[in-house]
């Protein structure tokens, strides 16, 4: 069973994510946050497999989360997804670390085949989306 931890601040988003995620056969959510700060603190408790994390949040947002993360649990994939998705943003998120991003226009199953990717493979593949 693969582990997620969802940090959005929109308590829809994260259920509709929860929703998702438990659908596939794997996958269990092992828990949420709404902020930066407490998804960091929620990762050292819980030591996800993979993290799900959105931009803009308040008190930390996503890329300056991402950046803590990966220095925190370097090994654990990290994909943004995010109503932000122009080109400066998806570049800021990639050089704090992330292993994919995902725009929420693209949609969940697009955000569900990028998880997929990164959970089965042996190291975190980078997404080739990098603008």
């Amino acid at each position: 069973m693969k582990s997620i931890l969802i940090v959005d601040d929109s308590p829809l988003i994260r259920r509709t994510l929860r929703t998702v995620f438990e659908q596939q056969p794997d996958w269990m959510v092992c828990g949420e946050a709404e902020d930066g700060y407490e998804g960091i603190d929620k990762a050292k408790i819980l030591q996800p497999d993979l993290i799900v994390i959105d931009l803009a949040m308040p008190r930390l947002n996503g890329i300056s989360a991402s950046r803590m993360l990966k220095k925190l649990i370097p090994a654990t994939p990290v994909v943004m997804f995010t109503a932000f998705t122009n080109p400066s943003f998806k570049k800021a998120a990639f050089a704090a670390g992330l292993d994919a991003f995902v725009g929420k226009s693209e949609g969940a199953t697009s955000l569900v085949r990028s998880i997929q990717r990164l959970l089965s493979s042996e190291l975190p593949i980078r997404s080739a989306n990098v603008a």
